[in-house]
C-alpha cells in the first residue's frame, strides 16, 4: 500500500507546484504511465509528457490553487477539495474536488477532477 503521509505530502506538493508555476514539478509527481482526466468526462491525458503539457497550458492562465479542507486518504486514494483562482477578464473561481490514485512507489497513477458549470464563478 502507498504511504498515507507521502500521499498527503504529494497533494501539498501539487498545490505548491501551481504556486511556483512549474509543470515539471507537477509531472514529477506522476508515474510514467499515469492518466489525468480534468474534468471528468474529458479525454484523459496519458503519460507523463502529455500530463506535463496539459499542466503547462493550465498554468499559462496564472491559476493558483487553495486547499479548502483536509486531504482525505484511504487505501490508495487521496481526495481533496480546493479552489482554482484565475484572473483574466476579471477574477474567476472554480471549486474542485480532485482524486489521486497512488501506486506502491507513492506516485500518482490516476488523477480525476470533479467540477462542473455550477462550480464556476465569474465565467
Amino acid at each position: 500500500m502507498p504511504d498515507p503521509a507521502k500521499m498527503e505530502a504529494t497533494v501539498h506538493a501539487y498545490v505548491a507546484a501551481f504556486e511556483a508555476g512549474s509543470p515539471d514539478q507537477v509531472a514529477a509527481l506522476f508515474a510514467a504511465d499515469a492518466t489525468v482526466e480534468d474534468p471528468i468526462g474529458s479525454p484523459p491525458h496519458k503519460g507523463r509528457e502529455a500530463i506535463r503539457a496539459f499542466y503547462a497550458e493550465s498554468m499559462k492562465t496564472g491559476a493558483k490553487l487553495t486547499l479548502e479542507g483536509p486531504v482525505r486518504v484511504t487505501a490508495e486514494y487521496a481526495a481533496f477539495p480546493f479552489s482554482v483562482h484565475l484572473n483574466y477578464d476579471g477574477p474567476k473561481r472554480i471549486d474542485v474536488i480532485d482524486t489521486f490514485r497512488f501506486n506502491e512507489a507513492n506516485e500518482v497513477i490516476e488523477m480525476r477532477a470533479f467540477f462542473g458549470p455550477t462550480n464556476m464563478q465569474g465565467f
